[in-house]
């Protein structure tokens, strides 16, 4: 018997609703101004589901689409430069390290350069682009870039090893009930 799960429409359709639930959570940005580092996480977490099922080619189109509906709609653009700069497309890219590199120091090694990469383009595009004044950056008048920078290493780990909570609990309970049946042969990565 064909597996109805994994046919085009099916694809295009479940991709879609993850795509619309995704520029939801960045359009509640404008609503809860707190949510301006934690709402892009979650709306990157929702793309575990499609690189999961479908893979990195159609998780990277859900990626896309949120990225351009959030940077049109959204209100809150510092969110959408977090999403955009990292938390969108971080799910897919943790995947791609994870199965196919062996070396688990070599992995987080390059978990952290991306993260540290991004954190710094984030941090000159918002300054540089989107003029967030520079005492956003400071804390009792001390201007402490590199102090965030350093405490956002170690939350972008712990970011990490939820992340990976939530593919196992994601493959463990939801899936099987989402696509009873459906064989997941990239996942969970070792």
């Amino acid at each position: 018997m064909k597996n109805t799960f994994r046919g085009k429409t099916f694809k295009i359709a479940f991709c879609g609703v993850i795509a619309a639930l995704g520029t939801v959570f960045m359009l509640l940005t404008s609503v809860i101004p707190i949510g301006t580092y934690a709402i892009p996480i979650f709306a990157g977490a929702l793309l575990i589901s499609a690189v999961i099922e479908f893979g990195v080619r159609w998780a990277l189109g859900v990626y896309l689409v949120i990225s351009i509906l959030s940077a049109l709609l959204a209100g809150d653009k510092e969110a959408v430069v977090f999403f955009i700069a990292l938390f969108g497309y971080y799910p897919i890219l943790k995947n791609v390290f994870e199965s196919k590199i062996k070396s688990k120091p070599a992995v987080i090694l390059l978990k952290l350069l991306v993260f540290n990469i991004s954190a710094v383009a984030s941090f000159f595009f918002t300054t540089l682009v989107l003029k967030i004044p520079a005492e956003e950056y400071t804390v009792f008048g001390v201007y402490v870039p590199y102090v965030f920078l350093i405490l956002g290493n170690i939350i972008f780990l712990l970011y990490d090893r939820a992340l990976t909570i939530f593919v196992i609990f994601y493959v463990k309970v939801i899936a099987p009930k989402l696509f009873p049946g459906a064989k997941r042969n990239n996942f969970p990565p070792k």
